[in-house]
């Protein structure tokens, strides 16, 4: 993570370094991600599952809310919804999370995924729940 302070956002889980998932750039403004597509992440057809996709948009949007709520609580995934528009086998993707609203006790994430060609390849959007601390 480069442009990160490793005391703001959480070292990635298991499933997140499964997925292979670098993040290059989190903040509450941005959140920026590659990874690999390929043979451990495709479905039956032999392209990228839907589901990773699916997972690179809720990861980014969490750690972007995450980031902007920063000490007032933390915050959860209540929506995720994903869209596909393109095939993807093999190659390096780029997903880029951006915010769309941020209030008191929601927020919304957009997150779209190009491929190396800069081609729209998903684009997904993140309802999150924002808990306040001091209600937890």
């Amino acid at each position: 993570m480069s442009d990160v302070s490793t005391d703001q956002v959480p070292e990635p889980g298991q499933f997140v370094r499964y997925l292979g998932l670098e993040l290059t750039e989190v903040s509450g403004d941005q959140v920026v991600g590659t990874w690999q597509a390929g043979a451990p992440l495709h479905q039956p057809y032999g392209i990228v599952h839907g589901g990773a996709h699916c997972s690179v948009v809720e990861t980014l949007a969490s750690y972007g809310a995450a980031v902007w709520f920063g000490d007032r609580g933390q915050v959860v995934g209540v929506s995720n919804t994903t869209d596909f528009y393109r095939a993807v086998r093999e190659g390096t993707l780029t997903s880029r999370a951006t915010p769309v609203h941020r209030g008191r006790s929601q927020q919304v994430w957009i997150v779209e995924t190009h491929d190396a060609e800069d081609r729209l390849v998903a684009r997904g959007q993140v309802r999150l729940q924002n808990l306040p601390a001091d209600t937890m």
